[in-house]
């Protein structure tokens, strides 16, 4: 996956969320409940949507009674986690292929106003792109510790993804955590665990275009609804740039 910087991505995103600190615990909440009524339970042990959201959150840092309480206002049936997951096909500057994954109570809300920031941003909310991101288990592990990516490899990595200061390492959906639970038994904590998108292949754009990619996806993470935004743009020079 050369060329593919998922975690400087990562890291823009983070740095873009932690503006907004109020606004990522919500959306992490939103998936948490969203996730206990899916899975029919508030255990991660028997319900993985949960144990996914949960992981996610903590990435985040989201304050553990935050937590709990989403759990008990899903699992009490009251109101707050009727939410189901829709995902948003289109193009963005460029010709750059986009799915935006949301979760929405209300979907013809949520697809007007995905619509408005692809219409402002220069993109075009329609077509088929989801057949071009394959979902995979992404775990990050920052300074990683020499030799993680051959431990990496025997826990079950599809791929890895050396990049200065991270090791990435992709999986198999249904491998992620048996990887995770492994590098914790051997006294590495992950800083990223998480289902994610990956584009089959990445495209160039020139610089300008890369640059209105990028105000796309900010502006599109920045709605309510609206859970992760994934694209086919290598995005290096950009994020070199800044």
């Amino acid at each position: 996956m050369a060329g593919h910087s998922k975690w400087a991505q990562i890291k823009r995103k983070k740095a873009v969320l932690d503006r907004q600190r109020g606004k990522v615990i919500s959306k992490h909440i939103r998936a948490i409940q969203s996730a206990v009524r899916t899975g029919g339970s508030g255990d991660p042990g028997v319900n993985l949507p949960l144990k996914n959201a949960l992981a996610a959150a903590k990435s985040d840092n989201v304050p553990l009674d935050n937590i709990e309480r989403a759990i008990e206002r899903a699992l009490g049936g009251g109101e707050g986690g009727n939410f189901e997951e829709v995902f948003y096909e289109g193009y963005g500057p460029g010709g750059v292929a986009m799915l935006v994954e949301a979760l929405t109570d209300n979907r013809n809300r949520t697809v007007g106003e995905v619509r408005h920031v692809f219409s402002k941003h220069g993109g075009n909310l329609s077509g088929s792109t989801a057949w071009q991101f394959e979902t995979k288990g992404m775990v990050v592990v920052e300074d990683p510790p020499e030799g993680l990516e051959d431990t990496a490899i025997d826990l079950g990595a599809e791929d890895i993804e050396v990049e200065e200061g991270a090791l990435t390492i992709y999986t198999a959906p249904a491998d992620l955590y048996e990887v995770v639970e492994g590098l914790q038994a051997r006294g590495v904590e992950p800083s990223v665990s998480q289902l994610t998108r990956v584009p089959q292949t990445t495209m160039q754009v020139p610089i300008e275009d890369a640059r209105k990619v990028l105000n796309l996806m900010e502006a599109l993470e920045d709605l309510d609804d609206v859970q992760n935004v994934y694209s086919t743009a290598d995005l290096d020079a950009v994020e070199l740039v800044g």
